[in-house]
């Protein structure tokens, strides 16, 4: 493991903690007064990153038709953190990690011990995962992937990785809250056009690419944090090297353009979008070089023009809802799936198990997700799951598209999250999907609404689109 920064403070405790942060907020309150034309640093800043690449053949996760431990790294994998206070109020704390989905459970574990080392609430924390399909699988994360029970050594192998992965986002957490230092926080908003409907040809997609910019007391840039709705899936099955796909491969790009900062990569709702193109006789390694270095082109563009500062504290909200399963299939249903080949019929003996020891399987699927804002200026959404796009085109339809940031794959990946007309068109997204996260049944059509009264409660007025 390699942290890029030194880490002081470690067994700190709790009294001492708030002693710190505080002091560091005095730093941040007595900087010397700006004109309205300078910016304001009513902000202090922590970053931290730390690598997250296993030195040993593990199970890479993202796609069935892997049946081995990993053959060696492309490119090493990165969990970062980005803490930000105002002098106003506690900080917030956004951790990005490379991997395909970062499970609910190892999240509210990373949650309850920097809510006991430093005293982080808890909807004043963001786990975000790139998505990537060439990391290690975390133990909890689409637990039916393989369609087969997977050996003893490799599983022990998964669960090593994901207790030291655990240990990880706690330690690099906890570096960027006692990093922090004076800092302007801006944000503006860009485009990349590499994401493409995999549904359907055409079909719609989001093409935005929010930038958050944070530059230190010297104007230098500290971090750049980037969302993009698109699978990190440019690389295929056929990779079974460990790789950032063009989520890393974008931030690789944008440290080397940006001497001294962290880059940050999020990814938004989308579900149904897949780069394009993608694959090819290298595995897609050349593609996704592509469309990382078209992302940090984007980046470094917004980053160095006009944005829109960050004055306000950030308020932070959470909310927990329950997302409906459509009616279970009967005994008879799930006997007859179970003579099926492939996920269907390993999906369907699993569930037949659970049924027989007298388990009984849920009817609704535990749902989180958060929001903060930044006074009127700026809403960041938060979404767990692989969320499809009808629903940041609803948000943005809804709400002030021009000051909202909509992040999905966050603080959990429980399975798929489709709209009301996907789940009337079918498909992957719709059903197939469900059985790999080892669901037991598609979720039903009452989830949109559920799902949008959510948001509502979550985000303030002044983001209303009318307002």
């Amino acid at each position: 493991m390699r942290i890029h920064l030194s880490l002081p403070g470690f067994g700190l405790p709790r009294r001492q903690w708030f002693a710190l942060i505080a002091a560091t907020t005095l730093v941040a309150g007595t900087a010397p007064s700006v004109s309205q034309d300078q910016p304001r640093q009513v902000f202090s800043a922590g970053v931290a990153r730390v690598d997250i690449t296993p030195d040993y053949p593990i199970r890479l996760t993202g796609y069935a038709a892997r049946k081995s431990p990993s053959e060696g790294v492309e490119q090493r994998l990165w969990a970062k953190a980005l803490a930000l206070r105002h002098q106003r109020s506690a900080p917030v704390l956004l951790l990005t990690v490379d991997t395909c989905g970062v499970p609910g459970g190892l999240v509210e574990e990373v949650a309850r011990r920097l809510s006991d080392q430093a005293g982080l609430e808890r909807d004043r924390l963001a786990v975000c995962a790139s998505h990537t399909h060439s990391a290690p699988m975390l133990a909890g994360f689409a637990p039916n992937i393989f369609a087969e029970p997977v050996p003893a050594d490799q599983a022990d192998a998964i669960d090593r990785y994901t207790r030291w992965v655990t240990d990880q986002l706690e330690r690099v957490g906890l570096a960027a809250l006692r990093q922090l230092e004076p800092a302007t926080v801006a944000w503006g908003l860009g485009q990349a056009t590499f994401a493409a409907n995999r549904r359907t040809a055409g079909g719609p997609v989001d093409h935005a690419v929010p930038v958050l910019c944070v530059r230190n007391a010297a104007g230098a840039v500290r971090a750049v944090l980037a969302n993009y709705a698109c699978h990190c899936t440019t690389l295929g099955a056929g990779m079974n090297r460990m790789c950032g796909d063009w989520a890393g491969y974008a931030q690789e790009q944008l440290e080397q353009t940006l001497p001294g900062a962290t880059a940050l990569i999020s990814i938004g709702c989308g579900a149904d979008a897949n780069p394009n193109p993608r694959g090819g006789p290298d595995h897609g390694l050349a593609l996704a070089r592509q469309h990382g270095q078209a992302l940090a082109a984007e980046v470094t563009r917004v980053s160095s023009g006009s944005l829109s500062e960050l004055v306000a504290a950030p308020q932070a909200r959470l909310r927990r809802v329950r997302l409906p399963f459509q009616a279970h299939f009967s005994r008879a249903q799930w006997q007859e799936r179970a003579t099926r080949p492939g996920i269907v019929g390993y999906h369907a003996r699993r569930n037949l198990e659970r049924l027989e020891r007298g388990e009984r399987l849920p009817e609704t699927l535990p749902y989180v997700l958060q929001s903060w804002s930044f006074g009127d200026r700026l809403a960041m959404v938060f979404l767990a799951g692989e969320v499809v796009v009808d629903y940041a085109l609803w948000m943005k339809a809804e709400f002030a598209a021009d000051r909202l940031w909509i992040t999905a794959y966050a603080n959990d990946v429980p399975c798929y999250i489709p709209s009301r007309r996907i789940l009337d068109e079918g498909g992957y997204e719709a059903e197939d999907s469900l059985w790999y996260y080892d669901r037991p049944q598609r979720l039903a059509p009452e989830t949109e609404t559920v799902l949008q009264d959510a948001v509502r409660r979550l985000l303030p007025r002044p983001y209303r689109a009318q307002l």
